[in-house]
């Protein structure tokens, strides 16, 4: 026997492989412990030969459901096919090797060491080779290491090299007395020697591996033996991040560079970037935000300082290229704010609007078209192109520039969301926005807010917020501080700031600015009776006659009326709510006779309704004003004396407090009821006298019957 090898297929089925040294493979198969077994053999050299070699090594290789048996002689590498029956034989080299020469890779790759080299062997034939000099007493592998014990031709003495191949270089390396075995069990390689002793060679754990490579500077061969060993990402990234740092200092950039991008997701950027910061390495730190973006590991500040770096270089074309990459698939891989204020900041609008516009930021899309670029008809289109939701949002908060600077086309926007039905998200919108929500976007501007008002007022008839429109209608109307002048001229570039003082004073100073301030007044003056005409055609129309209350408020029209000292708003009001005597009031303060005698006969009347107690406040009203009013007193005594409102005496005393008044004032009127005084104590006299004869007949009727 000079070989010897076992394979467990299937537990129990084993497949046992016994090298001979006339040439054959004598195989063994099945369950050895319950003798159920199955034996054969395989010739290696043909039947002709007459010379015959030994077999000096074995290997098994399983390939998926196909098994393969190498088997070495000193001439040649041969394969049997296993799952062929009989098994198929198939010469691999015509040149092979001596015993103990032979082993197998972790890849199922078969080694074979000859003096001038190490050669592997794959399934079709022979693959590549490693060119060791000297004559190979033991070949083994170990956990990918190939295991050499070689005989130095020049000194004689037998070397056992541990090599790794995968980096081409010696792990370790030791001159030993001659060696009879060599084993690999328990985790160590295990060397016994011809005088019996035994020699245990253990692999160093990876950090001692990793320290010792750090000293002598080989950083590549670190890294490739971490990726070896399977290593977590975060060891590999700590060696990658160390080999960095050693170029840094050897002021190698771009390679330095390029080992830092590996390291992403395991090391801080910060410690990267802080390195980098210098205005002549730029370009890679440019490259490396370039990757913390493409692993979607950035922050706000990383994406800050990538556009930043390529305003700095002015490069647009990577600019656009970072921006415009994500077009049309899905969202986009860096903070959408940060980027549109870099962006702006450096005067790349377009790109700042691209950024919006994609991530669906309307208010930062109008916020650049309106306060950057002063493309006000653009907004506009943008605002109209939105779904009635968002573009409620968006008229809120820039409502107030544009309709500083386009307001019918604003107000036209307006008129759309609040009288149009819209959709949002495909669901039809139960309730449109009121005109309410807007009120505030028309600061400074309250000709267009009446404007849009009066338009949405003659559309909608039946609007929930009736009440506050009409309310905001009044104080719009009935307001005398709407100051037109000063709006057109913002309109037209003047600074708003000036008040109208400054403004006559500047006029005045040439020879047609007196003229034009008066110009100016009769403007202003004509404007306020047209909307105070519009304001009590307003109070009319919303208390209709069947409606027991108006559509606004009647305590916040009153003080309107009051405050902007609008009468005829302030009368129509006291005589709808019936308080007749706040309306003579009126007159009073106004010092109109005419109107207060002609509001008395109107109001005062009892048979249509009305209050004859007023008469009695007009007298007293007459009696306390301390001026001539004969005239007047006299067609007063009228109503009183035909409606009998009050007595003589209460008349006279009321009359007797105004010292302008003369008796005559009230001598007819003394007269009339003196004598109408004389008819009834006349009358009353006669009817004494009357009952008084009737009962002195009915007492003497009496007085006969007793009889």
């Amino acid at each position: 026997i000079t070989s010897f090898l076992v394979l467990e297929e299937v537990p129990p089925i084993l497949l046992i492989a016994i090298g001979l040294d006339n040439g054959c493979v004598y195989c063994v198969k099945g369950d050895i412990a319950r003798e159920r077994i199955t034996r054969f053999k395989l010739q290696v050299d043909g039947v002709s030969d007459k010379r015959q070699t030994p077999i000096t090594g074995l290997g098994f290789r399983l390939d998926g459901l196909s098994l393969l048996l190498f088997a070495v002689t000193p001439d040649s590498v041969n394969s049997f096919a296993m799952q062929a029956q009989p098994p198929r034989l198939q010469t691999l080299d015509h040149i092979g090797s001596s015993v103990n020469t032979v082993t197998m890779s972790d890849r199922s790759e078969l080694i074979v060491g000859r003096p001038e080299a190490v050669y592997f062997y794959e399934v079709d034939g022979r693959g590549p080779c490693w060119a060791f000099e000297g004559e190979k007493k033991f070949m083994g592998w170990f956990r990918g290491y190939l295991l050499c014990v070689i005989a130095d031709p020049k000194t004689g003495t037998n070397v056992f090299n541990v090599y790794d191949l995968r980096n081409r270089l010696i792990a370790y390396s030791l001159v030993v007395d001659k060696v009879s075995n060599m084993l690999c069990e328990w985790g160590n390689v295990i060397l016994i020697t011809a005088d019996k002793s035994l020699l245990c060679v253990a692999e160093k754990d990876m950090e001692s591996k990793l320290d010792m490579l750090f000293k002598k500077n080989l950083y590549t061969v670190a890294i490739n033996l971490v990726q070896s060993q399977h290593a977590d990402a975060s060891a590999t990234a700590n060696v990658m991040r160390k080999y960095g740092d050693h170029l840094y200092g050897k002021q190698d950039y771009d390679e330095a560079m390029s080992q830092y991008i590996n390291t992403i997701g395991h090391l801080e950027p910060s410690f990267v970037i802080q390195k980098f910061l210098d205005a002549q390495r730029i370009y890679n730190l440019t490259n490396y935000l370039e990757k913390l973006h493409e692993k979607g590991l950035a922050s706000k500040d990383h994406t800050t300082l990538l556009l930043n770096c390529y305003t700095k270089l002015k490069d647009v074309e990577k600019l656009n290229t970072f921006i415009r990459k994500e077009d049309g698939i899905g969202e986009l891989k860096f903070d959408v704010e940060t980027a549109i204020r870099v962006c702006r900041a450096a005067n790349y609008h377009e790109h700042a609007m691209y950024v919006a516009k994609k991530a669906g930021k309307h208010e930062w899309y109008l916020k650049i078209l309106l306060e950057d670029l002063g493309n006000y008809d653009e907004a506009l289109q943008y605002i109209s192109s939105l779904e009635p939701s968002q573009a409620g949002v968006t008229i809120k908060e820039y409502g107030k520039i544009l309709i500083e600077h386009k307001p019918k086309e604003a107000i036209d926007i307006l008129m759309r969301l609040c009288t149009e039905q819209g959709t949002s998200n495909g669901v039809y919108l139960s309730m449109l926005p009121s005109p309410v929500d807007f009120i505030n976007v028309f600061v400074q501007h309250p000709h267009s807010l009446m404007d849009f008002l009066e338009r949405y007022a003659e559309i909608v008839k039946d609007s929930p917020a009736q009440a506050e429109i009409n309310n905001t209608l009044l104080e719009l109307y009935l307001s005398k501080d709407l100051n037109f002048p000063s709006i057109s001229l913002s309109e037209n570039g003047v600074d708003q700031n000036f008040t109208d003082q400054s403004v006559a004073a500047a006029m005045s100073k040439t020879g047609s600015g007196k003229k034009k301030i008066a110009d100016s007044n009769d403007t202003i003056e004509k404007d306020c009776v047209e909307r105070q005409q519009k304001g009590l055609e307003l109070l009319k129309v919303g208390w209709p006659s069947d409606h027991e209350q108006p559509l606004y408020d009647v305590d916040l029209a009153i003080i309107l009326c009051e405050m902007n000292s609008f009468k005829e708003g302030l009368l129509y009001l006291y005589e709808k709510m019936k308080l007749y005597k706040e309306v003579i009031a009126c007159y009073m303060q106004n010092h109109d006779h005419e109107g207060l005698i002609a509001c008395c006969k109107k109001l005062g009347d009892s048979g249509k309704g009305g209050d004859p107690s007023l008469w009695a406040d007009l007298l007293k009203y007459f009696g306390e004003i301390g001026e001539d009013c004969t005239k007047e007193v006299k067609e007063v005594l009228t109503y009183i004396e035909r409606d009998d409102i009050l007595p003589p005496i209460i008349v006279l005393q009321t009359l007797a407090k105004n010292p302008c008044l003369t008796l005559s004032v009230v001598k007819d009127y003394i007269a009339r009821k003196l004598e109408q005084e004389s008819k009834i104590i006349e009358e009353d006299r006669r009817a004494v006298e009357k009952y008084q004869e009737t009962t002195d007949q009915t007492n003497s009727e009496n007085l006969g019957f007793r009889r």
